[in-house]
């Protein structure tokens, strides 16, 4: 009997399951379905176009770090197919990746049709048949426990049958739909990965000033990153800042994106150690500006901003340098308070905290423990990763484990 493999979703995760599956199992009948007119949408705008295919990290115990949810779920796929068989399998198929030096890594034509090219090429060379504006309104579990079977209805009217259903559907609310009504529960998705919007006089026209390290903190929840963080028009982005909001997701979302932000722009250099230098700046310059000399790494605009909030005047001297003024400086420049007013976007790269509840799911075939012949790959799953990659590893992981589990 020919087996019937039916894929919902064209995306990163969809395309690798597929292809795995018709590569590992020839007589299977691999049908993808994808609702929109191309296939493969957010892989070719993501990386501003150029595509971050996955991150230099190929310790599995290093790499689960980088998920705030679903990392304890992957650290036993990852030992199955981890960003080192992401290099080989494109590597293989002809395209080769780079690794640029925070371990992103880029095909090297940084174009992102590159991959998309090599993933539609993968699918035709391996007998996917691929369906576009293939629109899924149903679909019912017509099988039995021993021989599980899905009907599945397109938009078009036509009806598919298959003896395996896998559900690629990345944060689409319809993909959780489907797999709510074959018993599934849905952790509620919320964004992941967004920028801050902060409305505050210390960061007004200093949109594109960036400082290299910095320390963003979340003190209700406990939480903090850091790294670089860059000012924007709207407020605060960067990658610690898109890592603190992967984290926070679920606070930040029951706090309607409305809470204190702490910014430490001297990370490190505690507090005692930063005194006693700008005292003895004070006894060196006293006959410098305090605003036009800024003795600590950071961006003069910026630097002359915290200098005007801390109280000091624009033609201070170092020498006036009161103790109070002193305070104000420190405290504006290790534990400055901003306000979270709402979410910024970060590019089209939107991710999703929530999904598929992952005690429902086996992570060594990726099916569903609700409902056998039914898998899950990619982000319609409880998972997510910080930028850098790590989402596209997750799609590629769990569509190649799927692709295997399926036959």
């Amino acid at each position: 009997m020919k087996l019937t493999v039916i894929i919902v979703g064209g995306g990163a995760a969809g395309f690798f399951g597929a292809i795995t599956c018709a590569a590992t199992y020839p007589h299977a009948r691999v049908i993808l379905l994808e609702a929109g007119r191309e296939p493969l949408g957010k892989v070719k705008i993501s990386g501003g176009g150029r595509c971050n295919v996955t991150h230099a990290c190929f310790d599995p115990l290093q790499l689960i770090r980088h998920y705030p949810r679903g990392g304890k779920a992957l650290r036993g796929a990852f030992t199955r197919f981890q960003p080192k068989d992401t290099v080989d399998w494109f590597t293989r198929h002809g395209v080769k990746l780079k690794t640029e030096a925070d371990g992103r890594m880029f095909p090297v034509t940084d174009n992102s049709e590159t991959i998309v090219n090599c993933l539609i090429k993968a699918a035709k060379t391996a007998g996917v048949e691929l369906k576009t504006t293939a629109k899924v309104v149903d679909i019912q579990s017509t099988g039995s426990e021993e021989k599980p079977q899905f009907q599945v209805r397109l938009k078009s009217g036509e009806q598919l049958i298959g003896d395996r259903l896998l559900l690629a559907t990345g944060s689409q609310a319809i993909g959780y739909q489907f797999a709510k009504q074959l018993g599934h529960k849905i952790i509620s998705p919320v964004p992941s990965l967004f920028t801050f919007k902060i409305k505050d006089q210390r960061l007004q026209d200093l949109a594109g000033v960036s400082v290299t390290t910095a320390q963003v903190q979340l003190p209700l929840s406990k939480l903090e990153q850091t790294g670089p963080v860059l000012i924007t028009h709207w407020g605060l982005s960067g990658p610690a800042v898109l890592k603190l909001s992967a984290w926070g997701a679920r606070f930040l979302q029951e706090s309607g994106y409305q809470t204190p932000l702490k910014v430490n722009w001297l990370p490190q250099i505690n507090s005692e150690v930063l005194r006693q230098h700008l005292l003895s700046t004070k006894s060196q310059f006293p006959k410098k500006g305090i605003v036009g000399y800024c003795p600590v790494e950071l961006p003069k605009r910026l630097w002359q901003k915290l200098v005007e909030s801390s109280e000091i005047q624009p033609q201070q001297k170092w020498a006036e340098l009161s103790k109070k003024q002193l305070h104000r400086l420190i405290l504006e420049l290790t534990q400055g308070e901003y306000k979270i007013l709402g979410k910024g976007i970060f590019k089209e790269e939107f991710v999703t905290c929530g999904g598929i509840n992952l005690k429902q799911v086996n992570f060594k075939t990726m099916e569903s423990r609700c409902c056998r012949g039914l898998y899950f790959a990619g982000e319609i799953l409880d998972i997510d990763g910080v930028t850098g990659g790590f989402n596209f590893q997750n799609a590629w992981t769990t569509g190649w484990l799927a692709g295997h589990g399926m036959g």
